[in-house]
């Protein structure tokens, strides 16, 4: 004799290989993670926030348009910028320095500018911007 069998839908979602393909992805995503380290890293200031306060510990290199370098007002060489700042930031135990340039300042030249800063061993580097309303005023003349 036979018996009676019937055939019954399984109505659930297999979520196995969901679950398979999200631990593989989460594996890639951690081991390449670290590896993406790469370039300068630059603090930018955001727009609309407030000006930061100022401390006299500030270390400012400006780039004026003809490609001269300043540090808090002193020119500089730009051969020795990464010797000067080095010396300064052992001297001060400061990490971060903080960059203000010229609008017409190429980029190629500031990222250069960017780079002898990071030789000179500062890990923190923060771009100085003019607020919104001066921007605004100035405008309007």
């Amino acid at each position: 004799m036979q018996a009676n069998k019937r055939s019954t839908l399984v109505s659930g979602i297999n979520v196995t290989p969901l679950v398979d393909v999200m631990l593989v992805l989460l594996i890639i995503f951690m081991v390449s993670a670290p590896l993406m380290k790469e370039g300068m890293k630059v603090d930018l200031p955001e727009v609309q926030s407030k000006a930061l306060p100022t401390q006299a510990e500030n270390l400012v290199v400006t780039i004026k348009k003809d490609g001269s370098v300043d540090i808090n007002g002193a020119q500089v060489e730009n051969s020795r910028l990464s010797l000067i700042l080095g010396q300064i930031r052992q001297q001060r135990r400061i990490d971060s320095v903080y960059i203000q340039a010229d609008r017409a300042v190429s980029y190629g030249y500031a990222v250069s500018i960017i780079g002898a800063i990071k030789k000179a061993g500062f890990t923190k580097v923060g771009l100085v911007t003019k607020p919104p309303e001066y921007r605004k005023t100035r405008h309007r003349k």
